[in-house]
């Protein structure tokens, strides 16, 4: 039997990628990453010309963390010849493609990733202490055992389809696929997009671009009451900093609960500037006639139907502040409807090691920890109920992984920020004098 490796990350977004590159360097930790893709691929059906992160560059994989680390964006722009346009170029925001090109090269570099090996069970041993992942090849089928006293998460949030979308029927797409559907999309003579947020509206512009040379009608349904913009102003922004965590993971599980609903435009709103953009194209649009589009707010996905013999979808809408219902027909649908978190089956092994909160979801420890001993298995991501805003932003990568770095190993490799926002988020103890 192999010697155990010291933590076992199972899934490689950016977020265990990161932790890849900052655990490199530490010759007495051994990790061990497993992905069931061929390669790393982050969102590849978004990857439209043009489009830029909503985080400035130092949000990369390991920058935060440690800035002097050869896995930053900055450094694969030097390798990549491409630091001196990067500068000239002048924006803090890099190409969501650009970065994507990054994380493959990061990935490239690395000894302990491993591709292709799909995750199928998690057992653990009460007498070695030790968890045994169970991987299968995805290219041959052979499966193999790796253990390790530490495991952590990082399968990302899987898109989340509607009940009244589920087994649909049709050619329906979540808007993670938009790209390699595109040209298909066009070839109908309506398209339809349901959803409120930044990959709605960049679908809407892209296909409102093209909407006069293609003849198709386009409609973008949303029940949000208007196209909130993203909140980035710079004290909204300090709520991604550790004393927000401290504040928001201390408050009862009903206030966070709701809090999660409340807080979706400092994450969830579209870039200001894309807002503007969708306008301008509009009005340009229009001075040759009225464009075939609809932007239809207030109005929330009820039901859904799709007529196999003409090819179209029928959908029940319910406009929620006139209480109206009415139908919507479409030959093309893409749904925008986000990603949502889901407890990955092959962990039912381990099922009564875990810990959960009220709604069945994973209950996160301050340290990112959700089993019973509180220093097994950590979780990237998949945790707004817990640590609000700073769970799915980039940015905060590099803080978390620095947290599950020290919780591992017993030190701190890389130092772990504890208050660096002007503010205070809760009340003082014993007043103000």
């Amino acid at each position: 039997m192999s010697t155990p490796h010291d933590f076992i990350a199972i899934g490689l977004g950016p977020f265990n990628l990161g932790l890849a590159c900052l655990t490199e360097p530490i010759d007495d930790l051994d990790g061990l990453f497993l992905e069931s893709r061929p390669e790393f691929d982050w969102h590849p059906g978004m990857l439209l010309d043009g489009v830029t992160l909503q985080t400035p560059f130092m949000a990369d994989l390991v920058t935060m963390a440690d800035p002097t680390s050869p896995y930053s964006f900055l450094n694969y722009l030097k390798q990549s010849g491409r630091l001196y346009p990067f500068y000239i170029r002048e924006s803090f925001y890099p190409l969501r493609a650009e970065y994507n090109a990054y994380c493959r090269w990061a990935a490239g570099r690395l000894s302990s990733v491993r591709f292709g090996r799909e995750v199928v069970a998690v057992s653990h041993d009460e007498t070695e202490g030790l968890y045994t992942v169970t991987a299968r090849d995805t290219s041959t089928g052979e499966r193999s055992e790796h253990r390790a006293r530490h495991l952590v998460l990082g399968t990302g949030t899987p898109p989340y389809v509607p009940e009244s979308c589920e087994g649909l029927g049709g050619d329906v797409i979540h808007n993670s696929r938009y790209l390699e559907h595109k040209e298909a999309l066009q070839a109908k003579e309506s398209i339809t997009i349901v959803g409120s947020g930044q990959s709605a509206a960049e679908i809407y512009h892209d296909l409102l671009s093209e909407i006069d040379t293609r003849g198709y009608r386009l409609n973008w349904v949303t029940r949000s009451p208007r196209f909130f913009p993203l909140e980035y102003t710079k004290l909204t922004l300090e709520m991604t900093s550790p004393d927000y965590i401290d504040y928001f993971h201390a408050l009862p599980e009903p206030t966070r609960h709701r809090l999660e609903g409340e807080q979706k435009g400092l994450f969830k709103g579209i870039n200001e500037v894309l807002i503007n953009d969708i306008f301008d194209l509009l009005y340009a649009k229009s001075a040759a006639g009225p464009v075939p589009t609809r932007l239809l707010t207030n109005t929330a996905l009820t039901s859904a139907s799709y007529d196999e013999a003409n090819g179209s979808y029928t959908l029940g809408l319910h406009q929620v502040e006139q209480g109206r219902e009415f139908t919507l027909t479409t030959e093309g649908l893409i749904l925008a409807t986000g990603y949502r978190h889901r407890v990955p089956a092959f962990l039912d092994g381990i099922r009564d090691r875990l810990r959960f909160d009220s709604s069945g979801r994973f209950d996160v420890a301050r340290n990112y920890s959700v089993d019973v001993t509180g220093r097994g298995v950590f979780l990237q991501n998949g945790a707004v109920h817990a640590h609000s805003v700073t769970s799915p932003d980039l940015g905060m990568g590099p803080y978390r992984n620095s947290w599950i770095i020290r919780d591992i190993l017993g030190r701190e490799v890389y130092p772990v920020e504890k208050s660096i926002a002007f503010q205070d988020f809760g009340a003082p103890e014993g007043g103000i004098a």
